[in-house]
């Protein structure tokens, strides 16, 4: 079995794609409209992030207990950039131990980002 995507409906697609756009880096790799709903997978990798607007409903909470790993060449510098373009740390920095740290933002729809630095 293979892990394809995680899928996240948003309030605001715009929005949204900005966030993993500019602060993920994540590329466009699909994107297509129904008439009930807009989907775009995001990333360049196997693994894909797939946001998805249904026309007209309502948004539920995220739970607060999910949240998207990355990884990051640098943490300190991926700090940097979020506090550049405005995105505020949620949680952290995190060190559990020698060979791993990170933190927590939100994205638009409140789904928790971890990014992490492996040592």
């Amino acid at each position: 079995m293979q892990f394809l995507w995680t899928t996240i409906t948003v309030g605001n697609m715009e929005e949204s794609l900005a966030f993993y756009q500019e602060v993920l880096s994540l590329p466009i790799a699909n994107r297509m409209q129904t008439p009930a709903a807009e989907i775009v997978f995001l990333g360049d990798g196997e693994t894909k992030i797939e946001l998805i607007h249904h026309q007209g409903e309502k948004t539920s909470p995220i739970g607060k207990n999910i949240s998207i790993g990355l990884s990051v060449e640098n943490l300190d510098d991926h700090m940097a950039m979020l506090k550049e373009k405005g995105i505020p740390i949620a949680e952290g920095p995190f060190f559990p131990n020698p060979s791993i740290r990170f933190c927590f933002v939100h994205d638009p729809n409140g789904v928790s980002v971890q990014f992490a630095e492996r040592r």
